[in-house]
């Protein structure tokens, strides 16, 4: 069934399956994680080794695990080399869902764990259970209280937000660019967690990799639609080398409205655009005229207790 979930005034899909000011500045606080149970492929001996976030990491005595897949520890090649995990893109399938199996690996967990959406910059979420069925609805979040299931989110400049309540065992993971953040994915993602027990006051979240406000030139027409929704967003532009344009921090606004939400966020304060060896960029790849890009992975499950 569906209810429309509303946040802020802003109203957005939450799918429930059968189981239940100016911003503080951001701080980079991230570990390396590397799992030495997974098996090498055709040769590539370099597995995956995710970000972590020191805030989501104090789930970990919960049974909350958590990582911010970077290209690292794929199979793909060319364009998108290493772990690109994008069904959208023109990569190899094989080679595809051997990234996906990678990342489910990473949490112990087989290829059909891994619960992601068919992004479209919605406000919409979706709530999963053990009866994943490897559907994907058109949605921008996930979120479950059962255990065994890898909550996942594409992301190649846009926000990828994982959440975690550690006291009640309910973790989200959202995909918030400008228009999911704007219209609401973000509080919707908290509302769906609350409505599986989860407390605002308890639930935790980080940004993970994503464009900066230095990569990101927009036109006047995305200043004006941000004005017009709230006149003290021109706080999140700074004035562009290029005449009537602007610098958006993206990321800036995203913690601020998690943060408004009543949830303890923090960013990891790493840009997509300038990192090649570590990040696909659909801005970088657009501006390199290249035909293609591949989509890193953000993921978070609750371990499965014997």
């Amino acid at each position: 069934m569906n209810k429309t979930a509303k946040a802020s005034g802003l109203t957005g899909r939450v799918w429930l399956g059968q189981h239940p000011g100016q911003i503080e500045p951001l701080r980079h606080r991230c570990v390396i994680h590397h799992d030495p149970r997974q098996r090498p492929y055709q040769g590539h001996a370099v597995l995956p080794t995710p970000i972590e976030s020191t805030l989501l990491s104090a789930a970990k005595s919960a049974g909350i695990r958590h990582g911010y897949f970077t290209r690292e520890g794929g199979v793909s090649e060319g364009l998108y080399r290493g772990l690109n995990v994008g069904l959208g893109s023109h990569d190899e399938r094989a080679h595809v869902e051997e990234n996906r199996r990678r990342v489910a690996s990473w949490f112990g967990l087989p290829l059909e764990r891994l619960a992601t959406v068919h992004q479209v910059h919605s406000p919409d979420v979706i709530t999963v259970g053990m009866n994943y069925d490897g559907n994907r609805p058109q949605a921008d979040a996930i979120v479950t209280a059962t255990p065994g299931v890898v909550l996942g989110v594409l992301a190649a400049d846009c926000g990828p937000i994982l959440f975690a309540d550690s006291e009640n065992r309910v973790i989200g993971a959202a995909h918030a660019g400008w228009k999911g953040a704007l219209t609401g994915v973000l509080e919707n993602t908290i509302e769906a967690m609350v409505a599986l027990g989860a407390k605002r006051e308890t639930i935790t979240a980080c940004l993970g990799p994503s464009i900066s406000q230095a990569s990101y030139e927009v036109g006047p027409e995305f200043v004006d639609r941000f004005t017009a929704y709230d006149p003290d967003y021109t706080k999140y532009f700074i004035p562009s080398e290029k005449p009537g344009h602007a610098m958006f921090d993206l990321p800036a606004l995203t913690v601020d409205r998690l943060r408004k939400a009543g949830v303890t966020a923090e960013s990891l304060a790493l840009c997509t655009y300038p990192d090649p060896d570590r990040f696909f960029s659909y801005r970088r790849t657009t501006h390199a005229k290249e035909p293609d890009y591949g989509r890193q992975i953000s993921a978070i499950a609750i371990e499965e207790t014997s």
